[in-house]
């Protein structure tokens, strides 16, 4: 499917979008168009003595992995009813293309196009990037420390030209500083292409890495590169090497266990390699020591099930984050560079319950770790004679981000700023005099003032008494008296915390009247690794109660009212968009499920799908534990779908999505449409060009915002009922 623009260019619509930001309703009386109506080709699944029949497995193609690669080997069956979806979605949408127009112009006009990051200075060179008016990607450049003439390593723009998809996902310089290598994934199906660069010459040399996952590093001496190969299935499964400019690979390791993840990297003080290998609760290290990068890798510690940890060398020892010793919000450990098993840990930062330890940085003579609670972060420093001070931030809802130093030898590190209603603010802190500068505070070009926004943190009470952080943004003027239209975000999966952070393309809603909240609901880490814990696995229904929890409270406190609020997550927050659908359909006027992973027990039960086995950890093995199958049956969006008066409902996905791919929306839709009784619109988007993160062109991408944002206010206008 060709893209379609949504950028409208005739006098008249213009007007007619600047007038008013709501929809443009048709002046004559107009039929519906006609939903695609997906045949039904029932195929009985017998498993654990369980049965289910599936009407709609035929969408998944069986050839998945070369459609990955190549879209246009998808079954002419397939592609014939996405076609009929995404032509469906935009009849139903039309009426809304004046208000999309006007608010891509608005999220377009919010970022400064001819922008730059902060120079991260390394050696001679400090190295950044920075985009010129109209690019759509970045250029990444090098300029002598201190200042001069700046070399351009890579226009991401000229490498995109002619494709429909291009991102550069990793770049890398040599520690010489004599090559760069970037990963280019061209289709969205993460697969990528690794190019070295040679600086002296300007040369891409010839034989880039083929079939890579994007991940990849140089030696410490510059002689090599190290990648993570992409298996058939979309897995991390080998990690090869080969000289820096050309020449033989060597397999340096291969992972037996299909269920872990693997990649590659250095260790901040470049004295090792180091191979990571993990799932989503047991992790290992395994090392190269920079003086023999072509040893056999050795085991840091042995993994154990249920126990993670991370290391980094802080020049004279090891220095590791952890959960072993119930530990359950981690803590660090060091333990000698020549002998760091397990029994050799002792503790430097102990376990406080509560206190989640995220990350650390360190530089030659600080340790900087990053730390949450109640869905806040602050940055601890800590010398090597175990002096510690804090960074913190004393607002009711923020985010605050260790970006460490991409130098050992230094006493500065770097960290970000920000809020849902304040941009960005980028610091470089001195470690020793403990004073920080300012390097650069997010532009908004066309004109943004904190002071005339309202963020607010409040705590939504669960049904088992626990306390559900909702971050809330709006503008002063908008009234907290029920009448406002809200849309409540959330995710609750793998650990990962929702952050209080600043979008501006947020403030196309905000700035109409609508709410914004962020849900933190377990299943994050956004409490703790303890709060990730109780969302996961046999409590993972708790994320789903959490996130109607947060509904029910933020109507109870009068910002909105039932019917009038939009669900939106993607991705595994796209389950927890099909789970409340199905559990609460009465609360929301319309439902985003982004790449919306709702068809569990199918997905969970293949083995061949790039994230099944490394994710039986989060969710249970339905193959071969019965209770793990009966407890994912009663909440799987997919199984779930039921008689019942639906919201309007948008679900969106990608062709070349290796993570959740196209076919579970495409079911999602084709099984919601004849359930649902209340008449609304049931539509599907799915980006025949690109994968699980949509359009690769910062400014495509704001448009793919645009539309979803666009629905949500067609969903609380009912814009269907006007065709």
């Amino acid at each position: 499917m060709n893209r379609r623009q949504l950028i409208v260019s005739t006098a008249a619509t213009a007007l007619a979008a600047a007038a008013s930001p709501a929809l443009a309703r048709p002046s004559g009386a107009q039929m519906s168009p006609t939903p695609p109506v997906a045949k039904k080709i029932p195929v009985i699944i017998e498993q654990l003595g369980r049965t289910r029949t599936d009407d709609y497995q035929w969408m998944k193609d069986d050839n998945w992995q070369a459609v990955l690669r190549d879209p246009t080997l998808i079954k002419a069956d397939v592609r014939e009813h996405l076609e009929a979806e995404n032509a469906y979605r935009e009849a139903m949408l039309a009426s809304t293309l004046p208000l999309q127009a006007q608010m891509f112009e608005e999220m377009k006009g919010r970022i400064k196009q001819d922008d730059s990051s902060v120079p991260s200075p390394d050696g001679p060179w400090e190295y950044y990037t920075r985009y010129d008016t109209g690019d759509q990607h970045p250029r990444f450049c090098r300029r002598p420390r201190g200042g001069g003439a700046e070399t351009l390593l890579l226009d991401a723009n000229a490498l995109a030209e002619g494709k429909a998809y291009s991102e550069v996902s990793a770049a890398e310089h040599s520690p010489d500083h004599s090559l760069f290598a970037y990963a280019e994934d061209a289709q969205g199906s993460e697969v990528h292409q690794i190019y070295v660069r040679d600086l002296e010459t300007g040369e891409v040399l010839a034989d880039p890495i083929q079939s890579a996952n994007g991940n990849f590093t140089f030696s410490p001496d510059s002689a090599w590169i190290f990648w993570t190969n992409q298996s058939a299935n979309g897995r991390p499964d080998k990690i090869f090497r080969r000289p820096a400019r050309g020449g033989e690979s060597t397999l340096v390791y291969e992972e037996e266990d299909e269920g872990m993840f693997i990649g590659v990297g250095r260790s901040s003080d470049d004295a090792f390699i180091l191979i990571t290998i993990q799932n989503q609760e047991t992790s290992e290290a395994r090392l190269i020591p920079a003086s023999d990068p072509t040893a056999t890798p050795a085991i840091l510690a042995a993994r154990e099930v249920a126990v993670r940890y991370d290391a980094d060398h802080w020049a004279d020892r090891w220095i590791i984050r952890t959960n072993a010793d119930e530990a359950i919000d981690f803590k660090i450990v060091s333990a000698p560079t020549a002998s760091p098993a397990r029994s050799e840990w002792r503790d430097l930062v102990a376990h406080t319950p509560g206190r989640f330890i995220e990350g650390v940085a360190l530089v030659k003579d600080y340790l900087a770790r990053q730390e949450r609670a109640d869905a806040n972060t602050k940055i601890v420093i800590r010398d090597r004679a175990g002096a510690e001070h804090e960074i913190a931030v004393d607002e009711p809802a923020y985010a605050l981000n260790l970006g460490g130093a991409s130098e050992f030898d230094t006493t500065t590190m770097r960290y970000g700023y920000n809020s849902p209603s304040t941009p960005t603010s980028t610091y470089d802190y001195d470690l020793a005099t403990r004073t920080r500068t300012l390097r650069k505070v997010q532009e908004v070009p066309s004109g943004h003032d904190p002071a005339d926004y309202v963020v607010e943190r409040l705590n939504a009470p669960a049904a088992d008494g626990q306390l559900v952080p909702v971050t809330v943004l709006r503008r002063k003027t908008t009234p907290v008296d029920g009448t406002a239209p809200l849309l409540l975000y959330g995710y609750g999966s793998y650990g990962i915390p929702m952050a209080a952070s600043f979008s501006t393309g947020r403030l196309s809603l905000v700035d109409r009247g609508w709410i914004y909240a962020i849900a933190h609901i377990r299943g994050g880490s956004d409490k703790g690794w303890g709060w990730f814990l109780d969302g996961r696995k046999f409590s993972k229904k708790n994320t789903f109660t959490d996130f109607t929890a947060a509904a029910d409270h933020l109507i109870a406190r009068n910002f909105t009212r039932s019917g009038q609020i939009v669900a939106q997550g993607g991705s595994a927050g796209g389950l927890l968009m099909g789970a409340v659908a199905n559990m609460r359909p009465e609360l929301w006027a319309g439902i985003i499920g982004q790449v919306p992973f709702v068809d569990v027990i199918n997905t969970m039960s293949d083995t061949s799908l790039p994230l099944t086995p490394p994710e039986w950890p989060e969710w249970g093995n339905p193959i071969e534990d019965p209770e793990a199958y009966d407890y994912m049956m009663s909440y799987s969006p997919y199984d779930q779908v039921a008689p019942r008066a639906y919201p309007a409902i948008l679900a969106t996905g990608g062709l070349s999505d290796p993570r959740v791919t196209y076919w579970e929306p495409q079911k999602w839709v084709a099984k919601l449409r004849p359930a649902t009784t209340s008449g609304k619109p049931v539509l599907l988007k799915i980006n025949m060009e690109a994968g699980h993160g949509g359009a690769s062109g910062r400014f495509d991408y704001l448009k793919e915002v645009a539309h979803d944002y666009a629905f949500a206010i067609w969903a609380v206008e009912r814009g269907w009922e006007a065709a």
